[in-house]
């Protein structure tokens, strides 16, 4: 069979496995707004330090977030994964630690990487890129500095269940992944990587338009390690410039909605944006259109979807959560940190909502900690 044969035959298997378990969730049915409904956040005014995030080796700056779907392994139901950007000398892109922490506040840490993984261009920095999959692979993005520059265009990293690194992702349109949501379908997953070095270091500081959401199709055999069956660039010409509270702002929180729009954070114009039919498309649409700007958005950069559809993203600019419905409406605001100057600025990064309850579990950089709004 020719190879552009086998491509085709291959994305179709892939489309038809897709489909099916969309169907089944109803991720691919109309757009059914949640602007009638109350706000997810609506009853909630009240946050709680769950536990500190920082490890035996002092890492700091928390990033990532991730619930863990099923229990093997080190890897339990329920509980959270965190992954830190920074070292304990507080150096951003040097952090190499993941620790897992329970509902109750029990924190281990899952894993620790050497800064000098093979397979990794530049070294190791654990950003806010971190997805757990029902088959205990654990996949983190690295963007890596030295010296406080950065050190080269990073890659995935690809953890067993006990935390062991088994393989790296490198090139293939993986150029600074900074944020990451995935789409998990057993024996396949699709991963949404933004990306936010094309162009950003050159420029010096200076805002460029290379910003890009890659779609990955992993897959995951029985036996052996996952591998990427395919990769497109589904997004592109998103702001990027390098920041020294955040080292590189650009393209940040991804979700996929109910109605196949992946809606991700476009920090540095206040939007969030939408890609239609991100699961399936074969192009890239761009900035995508947009959802919703400005107003209660601040530099926006966590990014997740509750569970009746709505959009919650947490402000890098003010320390606010900001409720955001399918329609664009911005419909809810929850202040999460007010520490620093201006209050608020800095401290948040990743969120995820807290399984089978009405709250969400986020992460505060100002504090080291994962707390709970609830």
């Amino acid at each position: 069979m020719k190879a552009t044969r086998r491509y085709a035959a291959g994305l179709a298997a892939v489309i038809t496995a897709t489909a099916g378990l969309l169907a089944g969730t109803g991720l691919v049915a109309g757009a059914a707004s949640a602007g009638g409904f109350p706000a997810f956040v609506g009853p909630l005014h009240h946050v709680t330090t769950v536990a500190s995030t920082v490890p035996g080796n002092g890492d700091v700056n928390p990033y990532g977030m991730a619930v863990i779907p099923r229990s093997t392994g080190d890897l339990w139901r329920g509980n959270v994964l965190v992954s830190n950007f920074n070292d304990k000398a507080n150096v951003q892109g040097t952090g190499t630690t993941i620790v897992e922490i329970t509902p109750s506040g029990h924190v281990s840490q899952f894993a620790g990487i050497s800064r000098h993984l093979r397979g990794c261009p530049g070294g190791v920095g654990l950003t806010t890129a971190l997805s757990v999959l029902r088959s205990g692979w654990v996949i983190v993005g690295s963007l890596p500095t030295k010296n406080g520059s950065v050190s080269g265009s990073g890659c995935l990293i690809v953890l067993d269940q006990w935390g062991h690194v088994r393989e790296t992702f490198a090139g293939q349109g993986i150029n600074g992944p900074w944020d990451m949501s995935s789409l998990d379908l057993g024996s396949q997953a699709v991963l949404f990587v933004t990306n936010v070095l094309n162009g950003t270091v050159a420029a010096g500081g200076q805002t460029v338009y290379g910003g890009t959401v890659l779609r990955l199709v992993i897959q995951i055999p029985r036996h052996g390690l996952p591998w990427i069956q395919f990769n497109t660039t589904i997004g592109s010409g998103f702001g990027e410039a390098l920041n020294s509270a955040a080292l590189v702002l650009g393209p940040t929180g991804v979700g996929l909605g109910r109605n196949g729009v992946l809606y991700v954070a476009d920090t540095l114009a206040n939007r969030i944006a939408g890609i239609p039919d991100a699961v399936f498309r074969g192009t890239s649409d761009g900035r995508g259109f947009t959802l919703s700007r400005g107003r209660h958005l601040n530099g926006e950069l966590g990014l997740v979807v509750a569970p009746g559809g709505d959009i919650l993203t947490v402000n890098g600019g003010n320390g606010n959560l900001v409720e955001t419905t399918p329609s664009g409406a911005q419909i809810a605001v929850r202040r999460l940190d007010s520490s620093g100057s201006p209050p608020g600025a800095g401290a948040l990064f990743g969120l995820v909502v807290k399984p089978g309850h009405d709250a969400v579990y986020f992460v505060d950089d100002a504090t080291n900690t994962m707390d709970l709004l609830h």
